[in-house]
């Protein structure tokens, strides 16, 4: 029986729900140790199990992962969601590094009191820096890369849906990515991932979210 993959974060997405997305693509089942209060936390860092004192941790193949984009490029390779050579791998970690730049600048969102000049920073950086990368490459071709589902086409099937939350309507200019987004929720693991019943995709972060981030780090004060 193969070792069960073990994924120890908050309940909530932040940068472990890309993680849960690529494993869900892989068509891997995987259990949450969620971070409720200091002591789990303190509990993870006595056993030396945070190399870098932080969360997101995965245990899989016998090994406890940390640093997110180390954990994409694990499992995108182990289950060929990396390309076929090292050209295809640079293009997949181009578009999706970028990809998580827009996120993250997402994920800070519920951390900042007054969020309406971020919002309107980051839907002018989609619509002009990221959306139209995108759009143009996937005017000629299915995929980002390669002709085949990679990490980069999870990770913009991510963030498009994380745009549409936040500004309704944002795709209406990029039609080739609203296809693309259309034709990777039709995907069985995806539809999988996205109802509501599975509970593996986590919901938009609340305060709840926030105030348990904030004592497991013991953080008396938002910026």
């Amino acid at each position: 029986m193969a070792e069960k993959v073990i994924l120890h974060y908050f309940n909530g997405r932040g940068k472990m729900e890309s993680i849960r997305w690529l494993l869900a693509v892989a068509g891997v089942e995987f259990e949450e140790s969620f971070l409720e209060t200091r002591e789990q936390y303190e509990k993870l860092l006595k056993a030396g199990d945070l190399m870098f004192q932080q969360v997101p941790m995965v245990e899989i193949d016998g090994m406890k992962l940390v640093q997110t984009k180390a954990i994409l490029n694990y499992i995108a390779e182990k289950y060929g969601l990396h390309g076929k050579d090292c050209k295809d791998r640079v293009m997949i970690n181009m578009y999706s590094e970028g990809l998580m730049d827009l996120m993250e600048m997402i994920m800070v969102l519920p951390f900042i009191p007054d969020v309406k000049e971020k919002l309107e920073n980051i839907e002018n950086k989609a619509k002009t820096r990221y959306l139209p990368v995108y759009e143009k490459v996937l005017s000629e071709t299915v995929y980002l890369v390669g002709g085949k589902t990679s990490m980069a086409d999870v990770l913009l099937l991510e963030c498009t849906l994380m745009l549409e939350e936040k500004f309704c309507g944002i795709l209406a200019d990029f039609p080739n990515t609203k296809s693309f987004q259309g034709r990777m929720t039709r995907k069985e693991a995806i539809q999988n991932f996205l109802n509501p019943d599975s509970k593996k995709r986590k919901p938009q972060p609340d305060d709840n979210y926030v105030q348990t981030v904030m004592k497991v780090f013991n953080i008396t004060k938002l910026p």
